[in-house]
């Protein structure tokens, strides 16, 4: 039987990440990473690749992992040159509604008393907003602006409708090559002594209450004192072989992208977020054919708040990536996912009112891409880095829409409990044991993730 110091299962960023920090950060040569599929193809790259600081409560913890996640993902890309195109373009939360412009202040305030950083509110006559640039991570702004005044939306953000109330620009925030970013990571693992093997882990043998070794598909078994479950959206299921009922589920999402060929979208672009909830505009042909299939007459309610854009690709390329998550559904993951052909249109509709040059395509869609994947949540959409229940089983997962920008702290976590290195003082907030805490308990019942993409 062969030996590991460690085994993860999965090689999604989670997995990877967890074999970085352990490898190169710790020294621990003697890893064994396993996944049946090739490393980040089964939900990592699926991501929008996108990542932001600033979170609302209740508590600090968000903040303070994103922020710590976000400071090793700078320090990586300044050891390689930038090499997965890190920018700072930022999130721009966005409403048409003055009733919800109220809110809009309120967000900024939380996140910032939250750690996020200082909020900056511009008008008619303050010109000391410093616009995002295109490209690099490093560009000296922090916090967020605030922006009331309809000129001044309409001068940095010309794509937006004319309509729109407020917009608040979060600066630590953008997105980079989650692909190019998670394999490089496992290259320097590797390089490290992390072994891959291209396989299914079907069980995990205890002795005396404690990991003792996993089999493998192929019928091979490794002796180990340490398991990672790193599974993303099989984390329940690869838990279940310990006995373990994790309290996660999973949600499909997807998203599209287009051929931007009138150009609607400035190139320079944030994330634009839409915060409001809102109602097609169909029309009386097209509610009538939607009237008369129940599974379609949802689409005639009002919709969810949080439909976003963002430009892909540098200055010379054309593609806009469209998301907008109209069904919050517990489902079974399956592979590949059904996707919904129908999805690219609704997507493109919800975004027509904050940038209305995208009606142009509603009449003649471009040929979408249309891809998707699973967001695995606990009930309250925090995620998990530590221990199982079982002496030597450990976690990573339950990472929601939010993996790629989380993952560096997570597993930076997960690699400390471990190792036995000092934990950081958030590290309960990130672990089962929360659930045990009567501080957050109580924290439970007044939970809140307004626009939490």
């Amino acid at each position: 039987m062969k030996n590991a110091d460690v085994v993860i299962c999965g090689a999604g960023i989670g997995g990877i990440s967890t074999a970085y920090m352990l490898s190169v950060k710790h020294g621990v040569k003697n890893i064994l990473l396993v996944d049946e599929r090739s490393p980040m193809t089964l939900t990592s790259d699926k991501s929008t690749e996108c990542y932001r600081n600033w979170w609302s409560g209740p508590g600090d913890e968000m903040v303070r992992l994103m922020n710590r996640s976000i400071d090793i993902m700078e320090e990586i890309a300044e050891e390689c040159g930038n090499l997965f195109h890190m920018n700072q373009r930022g999130y721009l939360y966005a409403t048409l509604d003055n009733d919800k412009t109220d809110d809009l202040v309120k967000f900024a305030k939380e996140a910032s008393l939250l750690g996020a950083g200082d909020v900056r509110f511009h008008n008619s006559s303050d010109n000391g907003y410093v616009p995002a640039e295109l490209e690099g991570f490093k560009q000296g702004v922090s916090g967020a602006d605030i922006i009331l005044d309809s000129e001044l939306i309409k001068k940095y953000f010309p794509y937006l409708s004319e309509d729109t109330k407020a917009v608040l620009h979060v600066r630590k925030a953008g997105w980079f090559s989650a692909q190019q970013y998670g394999m490089y990571l496992f290259e320097l693992a590797k390089a490290n002594g992390v072994r891959f093997i291209q396989d299914r882990i079907t069980n995990i043998e205890l002795e005396n209450d404690k990991v003792s070794s996993v089999e493998l598909g192929s019928g091979e078994k490794i002796r180990t004192d340490v398991f990672v479950n790193a599974a993303g959206p099989m984390v329940g299921e690869v838990a279940e072989m310990l006995g373990i009922e994790l309290p996660i589920f999973n949600e499909l999402h997807m998203k599209s992208s287009f051929n931007d060929s009138a150009s609607v979208i400035n190139r320079d672009a944030p994330l634009v977020i839409l915060i409001d909830k809102q109602d097609i505009g169909w029309s009386v042909e097209e509610r009538e054919w939607l009237q008369e299939e129940e599974e379609n007459k949802w689409l005639l309610e009002t919709l969810p708040s949080g439909a976003h854009f963002r430009p892909e690709g540098g200055s010379g390329a054309n593609s806009v990536i469209l998301l907008w998550d109209l069904k919050e559904e517990k489902v079974e993951p399956e592979f590949p996912p059904e996707l919904d052909p129908f999805y690219p249109e609704l997507a493109m509709r919800g975004l027509t009112g904050i940038a209305p040059g995208l009606q142009t395509y509603v009449e003649k869609l471009p040929k979408p891409f249309l891809d998707g994947g699973y967001y695995t949540k606990t009930k309250e959409n925090r995620p998990l880095a530590c221990e199982m229940g079982v002496d030597g089983a450990y976690l990573i997962g339950a990472m929601s829409g939010f993996g790629i920008m989380s993952s560096a702290a997570l597993a930076e976590l997960l690699a400390a409990r471990i190792t036995g290195s000092e934990l950081p003082d958030y590290a309960l907030s990130f672990s089962l044991a929360r659930y045990q805490d009567s501080d957050y308990k109580h924290k439970l019942e007044n939970w809140s993730s307004d626009w939490q993409l």
